[in-house]
């Protein structure tokens, strides 16, 4: 490549990188928000955590006797003259029932009711944001969770009248989630998020496509640095998240005893980040991958051979394949909207056509091979080896004689005996023993120096 195009290329997957760190978040920001499902799975997931439990109690409590005269209450369930203990009952009460709510959160009715509310909240908002509901519009009204159920279920299991509902203000544990002169603005920004999620997720793997195209003659490195770029975006993104989640408690939440249980929500509700960024990390993992099978490497060209004939005899089923696992992928994943299809299809694509290339690489490169070259080698290198194995063992057996080098005048006797093969008696040619000789020195029965002695004695025999 001449360096133009080589810097081309490194910009365009610096460039992917980047796209794919803000993909992540723009699809939280649309699954997490604007999907009802993953948010009611997401709050369910809230009130399972203490922390957030304990808040959540304090909260209710302080709603009920907002907005509920429990003295009055009281003096009411009260016989005769224990009314006048109204009052300290009252106080008394405020503490059982702060210990108490935190178990009533904990049953299955409380959870169900919670849920309900959030998945009402929820369709409401969406409807608002959509510009398909007429209860709430952009001039007038507010979107809020109703927690009003749970103060009624609240002020049951601590011995107060069913009937207290009826005398709940309708404002009473009512959390606004956005108000009226928020909402046009809201609107925008939803159509925005789900816009940003498509382009970027579908941009980002364009981008890594183009970058690999024109790295004609060095497509696997760029491969390589594709998958690693996105590997640094999904941790980025972890990272960013671990973060952002200190900055963003300590602005909303003031109070130092609810921090805990913000950064239990904050941590709960960006948990899809982290599983769409590790997503992002798997499909990277698989582009280094692909980037390395196709490298000049001793292994990769190993494993190119190994698999040559499957994609040289079985292309269709290898294409079948393919298509089975973007198939099972594309069911099996949270969401199947427009954006996970076409992500998939994208993706699929570029897998197809890493195939094909691969496919003429090793075509190439191992045009004969075959199925059984690989194990056939690796049977007869076994083979072998157990065959020289039995061999050394016979030939350890053996009694040579020891045949020591005349030693020089005041030479110290050092060299190591040297075993002989035994004389076959003139039956057999000097040949034959040298091919025998030369056997037992490829089986390891003989060392070089003892092959040279033996060759040399026999070599000198009239």
């Amino acid at each position: 490549m001449s360096r133009g195009r080589r810097r081309t290329v490194k910009a365009l997957i610096v460039l992917g990188s980047v796209l794919a760190f803000l993909s992540v978040f723009a699809i939280w920001i649309e699954r997490q928000a604007l999907n009802t499902d993953d948010w009611v799975n997401t709050s369910g997931r809230l009130l399972h955590n203490a922390e957030i439990r304990t808040a959540l109690s304090d909260y209710l409590v302080d709603q009920l006797y907002e907005n509920v005269d429990i003295e009055k209450e009281l003096k009411d369930i009260l016989p005769g003259d224990t009314k006048d203990l109204a009052g300290p009952a009252a106080g008394g009460l405020r503490q059982v029932a702060g210990q108490g709510a935190e178990k009533v959160l904990e049953s299955s009715t409380a959870q169900s009711l919670w849920e309900d509310a959030n998945r009402s909240a929820h369709e409401q908002l969406l409807a608002v944001l959509e510009d398909k509901g007429e209860a709430v519009s952009t001039s007038e009204g507010t979107v809020s969770l109703n927690l009003g159920s749970l103060i009624t279920n609240l002020a049951g299991q601590i011995g107060l009248a069913k009937s207290l509902a009826e005398k709940l203000p309708p404002d009473a544990g009512q959390i606004e989630i956005l108000h009226s002169d928020e909402l046009k603005t809201a609107q925008n920004i939803a159509v925005a998020i789900k816009g940003l999620a498509l382009v970027l997720s579908i941009l980002t793997f364009l981008v890594f496509g183009l970058a690999i195209y024109l790295s004609k003659g060095g497509r696997w490195v760029t491969v390589l640095f594709s998958g690693i770029g996105l590997i640094a975006a999904g941790f980025a993104v972890i990272v960013a998240r671990h973060v952002a989640g200190g900055i963003v408690v300590d602005q909303l939440v003031k109070q130092e005893s609810v921090k805990p249980a913000g950064e239990a929500a904050w941590s709960i509700g960006t948990s899809l980040m982290t599983s769409i960024a590790t997503s992002v990390i798997v499909v990277g993992v698989l582009f280094a991958a692909a980037g390395w099978l196709a490298s000049p490497t001793s292994p990769a060209r190993a494993t190119r051979k190994v698999i040559a004939p499957a994609l040289e005899n079985y292309v269709a089923w290898v294409y079948t394949g393919l298509a089975l696992i973007v198939c099972i992928y594309f069911l099996s994943a949270a969401t199947q909207g427009l954006r996970s299809f076409l992500t998939t299809l994208v993706i699929a694509g570029m897998a197809a056509f890493g195939i094909h290339e691969l496919r003429k690489q090793a075509a190439e490169e191992f045009p004969d091979a075959k199925f059984g070259d690989t194990f056939g080698n690796t049977r007869d290198k076994v083979v072998s080896a157990v065959k020289g194995a039995n061999l050394g063992e016979r030939a350890s057996k053996l009694r040579l004689p020891e045949v020591r080098r005349p030693v020089e005048e005041g030479e110290a006797h050092t060299e190591a005996p040297t075993r002989t093969m035994p004389d076959a008696g003139g039956e057999d040619s000097r040949l034959a023993r040298l091919e025998r000789l030369g056997t037992l020195r490829e089986k390891g029965v003989l060392t070089d120096e003892e092959f040279a002695a033996e060759k040399s004695r026999i070599l000198a025999e009239s």
